[in-house]
Formats: structure tokens, C-alpha cells, sequence
């Protein structure tokens, strides 16, 4: 009986939402007629038509890419068609990778919440994931609205483009569209059923929903992906650009699956990052004490996913990159070693920035903690050790120069610098700043605490002798490469990445085992942290938003003048390569644009929000410190 309630409950709450996106559904399916209908038909081929890449035949049954003389770009007198696009697509980007993220984050929070026995502390985790929950339903919605102008912005603006993707990509769109529709029906499911399956009995076919959820959503993400490295790497289609009729090979492109690993990786971190902004934000602007202790913990929590999701980006985001060099090497260099260095460059500086805010906030974390001081001198070496690690992964492998500077210089190549900027010594920084990090977490991990098993004396030198070790082989290999030519140089990422993996698994684990039984100086008192410590919350949040937007732009940009790459080129007036401060420009406005819309939609969904849980939170005979009191805590 209880699931028949929940179930009619459901329905009746579905089916407003379900002729809304009927709509949308409507609008995918009549795009492929719509670009098929003005396609015209080839003469048939003597030859048999092969596959691009993987060099197989097969029988066209897509439009071929449009030629020079057919491509049309409508103009309206000075208006910028690219930068409109741009900005439209980078916020249905952001809104999807937010809406793919927080379910993913509620599924997890509210088991979490079901493997606590602590009732009070269940009950805050099944409160937070709720709340969210209720976010992105919201930002589903909105998700929808701005993917509809997007696909209409297309259309509008680049018919030809859109003629040709459509028709090659019109098995697919029918099928996005409907994921779309069981996406937003079973996550509406999975909000409205959360009181009514609230039983044990219930909670795990809860649970089971909110799985379903996550892995429609994957599926949305590895088709929208499919449009993304099809127009960097094409596959499945001829010389002429015609679709052979090989949905695998279509699909399957070179960059498919790093991508796939490297936009899931950014998603994760851009939806965590807005949740930190929030409660960051919340946090400095709370008039409780209550308030203040329950966004620190919020804060705290998503902080460590972000963080789960931010260690493996840099081997993600060097397998993308290989396989663009594997595809093409002329693209490679363009992004890394041509046009687009110092847009690199850039992204290596808010790399470092991520890496020492984490640290500057684990640092200040301890404030919530008794004991945590012991720890403090210790935050002083690691920071000049990451600051070390910071300048050697900004180090450019080519400087701008003037035309004159690169005539004396007989090359583009600086006779100094050139010799040092290369990916081997990037690879080991990076990879030094994250065995560092996970130093770092370890001292957080301890410091309210007092090991007490008979082995810790040896466990300490255990793991001294792994990160000391695992950073010296980093460093070596690091210098080895300087005495490699390029193509084998390029190896060595697998082994430092090994290596930074054994450390960090390697050291949590014997850190875990050490502290078991461990005494307590005292609970974490959360809302005790200084105002510098969430102010950096907050910067990272900022920083992690800011990059995702600009290695989006970066990932574009390296198609040069194509629309798909080798295929189609982009004949319009604005086929042209921004500056790097225009870009810096639209990156920052899609954020800020983004940040406040879903500031707003957080505003919306806790006007009726369930009073804040505590329990815990604050422990007896011990309150938050006030912000005055907080300043006076030494930096």
C-alpha cells in the first residue's frame, strides 16, 4: 500500500512536468527533418567510401559536409554570432555538469547517511541530501530552457553546421532527447518519494532510484560528448563527411573516451564548487552560531569531493592530450606548444592556486580542532615545497617574443627556457604537489587525535619512507626526461603517475590503520574556523569554475577554423582565434552569469527549507567562536 501511495503521488506530480518536456522531446526529433529536408542528394560513388579513421567501408547514409559555396552564416548588422553562441553554450555546459553532479552527490551523501548508526548525524546527511536534491531539480528545469535556446541558436545562426550535425547525429538526437525526458522523470520521482520511502524498509529502493538517476545522466553525458569529439576528431563518416552507418565508429571517435573521463572529472568539480560558494557564502553571512557550524560541515564535505575529483584531473587531462597528439599532432602543438601555450600557462597558475588554497584551508581547519597546533610549523615547509612545485609547472616551454626577437633567436624556440618547460618536469610537479596535499590531509586527519597503537613509531617511519621515496623517484624521472627526445619522453607520465598513486593509497591506508583506537583530544567544533579559511573556500570554488570554463574554450579552440575538424571549415566572419584577454573576459562573465543564477536558484529552494540540524554539530559546553574572536587567531 505504501508503495502504491508513493507511486499515484508521484504521477500526479509527474505529469505537468512530463507535457513540458514532451515539448522538448518534440523539438529534437523534427531538428533531424528539419536539416535533412534541405540536403540534397549525391551522385552515387564508383569507389567504395572508407572510414576516415578506423579505415573500414561502409555504404553513406548521412548528408555529406557542406562546401564552401553552400555554407551560409546569417548576419544582423554588427552582432557577433560566435560570441552569443559561445556564451549560450558555455551556460548549458555549466547547467548540465551542475545537474549531473548533484544527484551524484545526493546519492552518495544519503548513503553515507544510511551506513552511519549515529542517528543525528544520519539524519543531517539525509537532511543535506534532500535540500540539494530540491537544487537540482530546480536547475533541471533550467537546464532544459537554455539547452532549447542553444539548439535554436544553432539552427538560427549556423544552419549549415546544423544541417550537416543533425543528419549525421539524427539516430542520436531522438534518443538524447528521450534520456532527457526518464532523466527528469525518475529524478522528480526521487525527490517527491523522499518522505514516503523514508522507512528502512524503503531506503534503499529510495536509493535505487537516485542510482537510476546517475546513470541516465551518464548516458547524456557520453552523447553530448559524442558531438564534442566528433568535431575534434571525426569517425565514422568518409572523406566527404558523409555517415557510413556505423553508430559504434561514430560514437567511438579518438578523443571519446578521455573525454568522457575529463568532462565527468570537471562536472563533478563545477557542481561541488557551487555548492562550496553556497556554503562559503552562507557561512559569512550567517547571524547563528548554529547556522554558521552546519555550513562549515557543509562546506567541509564537498570540499572532499571536489578534491576526490580534482587528483586524477591532471592524468585525465594528459590522456586527452595524448590522444589529440596520437590523432594529431598539428593540434597538439597548437594547444600546447603554438597558439594556445599561454592559455596553459594560465591554467597551470590556477592549478597551483587550487593546490595552495587546499592546503591554506586544511591549514586553517585545524581551528576546529584541539591539538591541531602541533601540526602548524609543518604547513610552513609544505608550502615552499609547493610554491618549488608551482614555478617549475609554470615554466613555458616558448615565451612571447616579437618577430624581430625570433629572427635573432633564429626560432621560436628560447635557447634557455625551451630546454626546461617540457611535459616530463610538469608531470613531476603536478604530481609532487599531489603527494603533498595527501601529506597534508594526513596531519589534518591527526590532529585531534592521539595514535595509540605499539606501532607507531614504525608507521611513521613507514611512511616517511614512502613519500620521501615515492617524491624522489618523481623528481628523477622528472629530470630523466631532460635526456629524452620528445617521443619517448612522453612515456614517462605512466610511471610517475603510478607512483603518486602508490603514495597516496599506500599512505592513507597506513595512516588509517594507525589510528584506529586513537584517542580524542576533543570533538571538531565546526564553526570554528577563521574567516580567512572559508574566504579561501570560496576562492577555490571561484577557481575551480573559472578553469573549467577556460579548458572548454581551450579544447575549441584547438579546432582552429573547423567546425569538424578537417571536414568542414568555419567560413564565417568570426573564424578567427580571440585574444587571450577576450577570452579571460568570457570566461569570467559565463561564471559570474552562472554563479548568480544559482545563488538565485539556492535562494528559491530554502525559502520553505527545514530548519537547520545541528545535532552534533556543536558539541556540549563548546559554541563557535564569534568572528572578532576568529581574526584574532594567528594566520
Amino acid at each position: 500500500m505504501v508503495v502504491r501511495d508513493v507511486m499515484s503521488s508521484v504521477m500526479r506530480m509527474v505529469r505537468p512536468a512530463c507535457l513540458l518536456l514532451a515539448l522538448l522531446v518534440l523539438l529534437f526529433c523534427a531538428a533531424p527533418s528539419y536539416v535533412l529536408a534541405q540536403n540534397s542528394s549525391e551522385s552515387a560513388q564508383t569507389e567504395t567510401p572508407r572510414d576516415i579513421y578506423y579505415k573500414t567501408g561502409g555504404v553513406p547514409v548521412g548528408p555529406p559536409a557542406p562546401a564552401q559555396d553552400e555554407a551560409r552564416y546569417p548576419r544582423y548588422g554588427s552582432f557577433d554570432n560566435r560570441t552569443f553562441v559561445w556564451f549560450v553554450t558555455q551556460q548549458h555546459t555549466y547547467f548540465g555538469g551542475f545537474v549531473l553532479a548533484l544527484p551524484i552527490f545526493c546519492v552518495i551523501i544519503e548513503l553515507i547517511g544510511l551506513f552511519t548508526r549515529d542517528k543525528s548525524v544520519a539524519a543531517r546527511y539525509d537532511c543535506l541530501a534532500r535540500d540539494f536534491l530540491r537544487v537540482s531539480l530546480l536547475a533541471l528545469s533550467l537546464t532544459a530552457v537554455v539547452g532549447t535556446l542553444m539548439l535554436g541558436m544553432f539552427i538560427w545562426l549556423y544552419p549549415s553546421f546544423m544541417r550537416y550535425m543533425g543528419g549525421t547525429f539524427k539516430a542520436m538526437m531522438p534518443v538524447y532527447a528521450l534520456v532527457f525526458v526518464a532523466e527528469s522523470v525518475f529524478l522528480i520521482a526521487y525527490y517527491y518519494s523522499w518522505d514516503r520511502m523514508a522507512a528502512p524498509a524503503l531506503k534503499w529502493l529510495h536509493v535505487s532510484l537516485g542510482v537510476v538517476v546517475n546513470s541516465l545522466g551518464g548516458v547524456l553525458l557520453l552523447l553530448a560528448n559524442a558531438w564534442a569529439a566528433f568535431m575534434m576528431a571525426p569517425a565514422g563518416v568518409d572523406a566527404q563527411g558523409r555517415y557510413l552507418g556505423n553508430m559504434a565508429h561514430l560514437l567511438h571517435s579518438a578523443l571519446w573516451n578521455p573525454l568522457n573521463v575529463h568532462r565527468f572529472l570537471a562536472d563533478i568539480m563545477s557542481g561541488g564548487a557551487v555548492v562550496i560558494a553556497y556554503a562559503s557564502y552562507r557561512f559569512l553571512t550567517s547571524k547563528t552560531d548554529e547556522e554558521r557550524a552546519y555550513y562549515d560541515w557543509v562546506g567541509y564535505v564537498f570540499l572532499f569531493v571536489t578534491v576526490c575529483a580534482l587528483l586524477p584531473m591532471p592524468f585525465a587531462g594528459y590522456w586527452l592530450m595524448r590522444s589529440v597528439y596520437a590523432f594529431r599532432q598539428s593540434m597538439g602543438v597548437t594547444m600546447m606548444g603554438g597558439l594556445l601555450t599561454w592559455l596553459f600557462v594560465v591554467q597551470a597558475l590556477l592549478v597551483g592556486v587550487l593546490f595552495l588554497g587546499i592546503n591554506y584551508y586544511l591549514w586553517q581547519s585545524m581551528g576546529r580542532m584541539k591539538g591541531g597546533e602541533r601540526y602548524q610549523p609543518y604547513f610552513q615547509h609544505l608550502v615552499w615545497a609547493l610554491m618549488a612545485c608551482l614555478f617549475v609547472w609554470l615554466t613555458p616551454h616558448t615565451v612571447v617574443m616579437a618577430p624581430s626577437e625570433v629572427k635573432a633567436m633564429g626560432g621560436a624556440q628560447h635557447p634557455v627556457i625551451g630546454n626546461y618547460g617540457v611535459m616530463s618536469s610538469k608531470n613531476g610537479a603536478i604530481n609532487v604537489m599531489i603527494c603533498l596535499t595527501a601529506l597534508s590531509y594526513i596531519f589534518f586527519r591527526r590532529a585531534n587525535r592521539a595514535i595509540t597503537v605499539s606501532w607507531e613509531k614504525t608507521g611513521n617511519i613507514l611512511l616517511a619512507v614512502l613519500f620521501v621515496t615515492g617524491i624522489m623517484n618523481i623528481i628523477w624521472l622528472s629530470v630523466y626526461g631532460f635526456y629524452l627526445p620528445a617521443s619517448v619522453r612522453v612515456g614517462l607520465s605512466s610511471p610517475q603517475a603510478f607512483t603518486t598513486l602508490t603514495v597516496l593509497v599506500a599512505g592513507l591506508l597506513i595512516n588509517r590503520s594507525m589510528m584506529r583506537g586513537a584517542k580524542v583530544h576533543g570533538p571538531i567544533e565546526w564553526g570554528k574556523i577563521s574567516v580567512r579559511g572559508m574566504v579561501a573556500l570560496f576562492g577555490l570554488a571561484a577557481t575551480f569554475t573559472w578553469v573549467m570554463g577556460l579548458m572548454g574554450y581551450i579544447r575549441s579552440s584547438g579546432r582552429l577554423s573547423w567546425h569538424v575538424n578537417e571536414l568542414m571549415p568555419d567560413l564565417s566572419p568570426w573564424a578567427y582565434t580571440p585574444s587571450l584577454g577576450f577570452a579571460a573576459k568570457m570566461v569570467t562573465l559565463n561564471m559570474v552569469v552562472f554563479w548568480l543564477t544559482v545563488l538565485l536558484l539556492f535562494w528559491i529552494s530554502s525559502r520553505d527549507r527545514r530548519a537547520v540540524p545541528v545535532t552534533g554539530l556543536i558539541p556540549q559546553n563548546s559554541r563557535p567562536i564569534l568572528p572578532e574572536a576568529r581574526e584574532a587567531q594567528p594566520s
